[in-house]
């Protein structure tokens, strides 16, 4: 039965710049009180004892892939949710590149009908954009759906929109906010063919990021500034991989005020191109991970505020798949269960801190999305909260890998902190280790 009353103490509290020490009362699914010392007012509150613990609010992932319908083999809504929460994921936004492709109103309903189904986190999606399904987009109800995704590059299932004209009427006729996933295609089609013709399909992985390069990014995340900005339209970049890129993007104003931002990866912030050695095609992802440079130059635009969001694009294969030679490799990896340690990790190395991470993790996404009373810990506020043990350490095994492939990039690695407990919508939803038997997810809502 879902508790109706919980009360936190003793938590170090991370919220909108500060960690405060203090108690949050959680009644039904929202936040009730957040003080320094609250009493039970009656005997069916659960009390947490949060005694050096960090409270978090749940983590936004604005992109992921979870492959339902038509790929479950490689991951579904159920299995790939349930990890999310695991790893303090309590809502995310999935991607529109599923068989068949979320590109009519009535897929884009079967989708929510599955999440309503079996989502372990509150969700919604994003609608893709083709060169031929403007009247469609023109239908969406903006307040219930998450955004537009639009690949100008293509990616794991092709729904590559390489028409001028109708990339600009797209961005001329919405005001929702135009995701785009941007590598240059002719580019990229004339790297591959000439590793291809050195190496026939068995292409070493290190040129993965030499075919997918800086100059496939950069020249298409310029075209669609450059189209935003004739547009006026609301354009979000995901997933930068090079420093290049990053003067392309404003830190003098509020995100709130932005019209044009972006976001980078887990995945772009761990690794760079002296990990394709051991890693291989683990690590193979579109946009590709780059150098070391790229990777640091990366860090400094999300520290200085030109990077508003940190995300995962989770993108699960299977095995199988992953182990084919470079050509039949897909690009992706599953992230959901291990990007908040990850990133965390980060904060122990003091590359970040903790109200930083909470910004770019937390309130951005929530701010960015116009997502409704989430995001942050505050009264009135759905109660979507991380409880986050700092210095407890593990390492990341087969055995407890929750992703449907059975696989994670950072398999072997040991993180220093650990999720102790997730809330969902006032609900404990997961503690150490275990979840509970309880229905709590609900259809993300936005404020437009």
């Amino acid at each position: 039965m879902k508790q109706k009353n919980t009360l936190i103490k003793n938590a170090k509290i991370v919220n909108e710049g500060a960690i405060v020490s203090g108690d949050i009362l959680i009644e039904g699914e929202y936040i009730k009180q957040i003080g320094a010392s609250i009493s039970p007012k009656s005997s069916d509150v659960l009390v947490i004892d949060a005694e050096g613990k960090y409270v978090l609010p749940g983590v936004i992932d604005d992109q992921v892939h979870f492959r339902e319908p038509g790929l479950t083999q490689k991951a579904d809504i159920g299995t790939e949710s349930k990890a999310a929460i695991a790893g303090g994921i309590t809502s995310f936004i999935e991607m529109p590149n599923t068989s068949p492709q979320t590109t009519t109103i009535e897929k884009l309903e079967e989708k929510f009908s599955i999440a309503a189904k079996t989502s372990s986190a509150n969700y919604s999606f994003m609608f893709g954009g083709t060169n031929d399904n403007l009247d469609e987009i023109l239908k969406l109800d903006v307040n219930q759906v998450a955004g537009l995704k639009l690949f100008l590059g293509s990616s794991t299932g092709n729904m590559l929109v390489d028409d001028p004209k109708v990339l600009e009427k797209i961005f001329k006729s919405t005001d929702m906010v135009i995701s785009v996933h941007c590598e240059d295609e002719g580019t990229i089609k004339r790297n591959y063919k000439e590793y291809h013709d050195r190496f026939g399909d068995d292409i070493p992985i290190k040129y993965h990021p030499i075919i997918r390069s800086e100059e496939a990014c950069y020249l298409s995340s310029s075209k669609a500034i450059e189209l935003a900005k004739k547009t006026g339209a609301r354009l979000h970049v995901f997933h930068l991989s090079t420093g290049k890129e990053t003067d392309l993007f404003s830190n003098k104003i509020p995100l709130k005020d932005k019209k044009i931002t972006a976001e980078v990866c887990v995945h772009h912030l761990w690794f760079s191109d002296e990990d394709y050695d051991k890693k291989g095609t683990f690590i193979k992802w579109n946009p590709a991970v780059k150098t070391k440079a790229d990777r640091e130059e990366l860090w400094e635009a999300l520290l200085d505020d030109r990077i508003d969001v940190i995300a995962t694009d989770h993108a699960p294969h299977t095995l199988d798949e992953k182990n084919n030679p470079y050509a039949s490799a897909p690009s992706g990896g599953p992230l959901v269960q291990h990007a908040l340690p990850a990133i965390l990790e980060m904060y122990h190395k003091e590359k970040i801190s903790l109200e930083k991470i909470v910004e770019k993790m937390c309130h951005n996404p929530a701010i960015l999305f116009d997502i409704e009373r989430r995001g942050y810990i505050k009264e009135g506020y759905y109660a979507d909260l991380v409880l986050v043990d700092l210095n407890n350490p593990w390492t990341v095994k087969k055995d407890n890998i929750l992703y449907k492939c059975g696989w994670s990039p950072f398999e072997g690695a040991t993180f220093k902190s650990r999720i102790t407990d997730t809330f969902l919508n006032g609900t404990l939803v997961y503690k150490n280790g275990k979840f509970k038997d309880v229905k709590a997810a609900k259809r993300l809502t936005f404020n437009r």
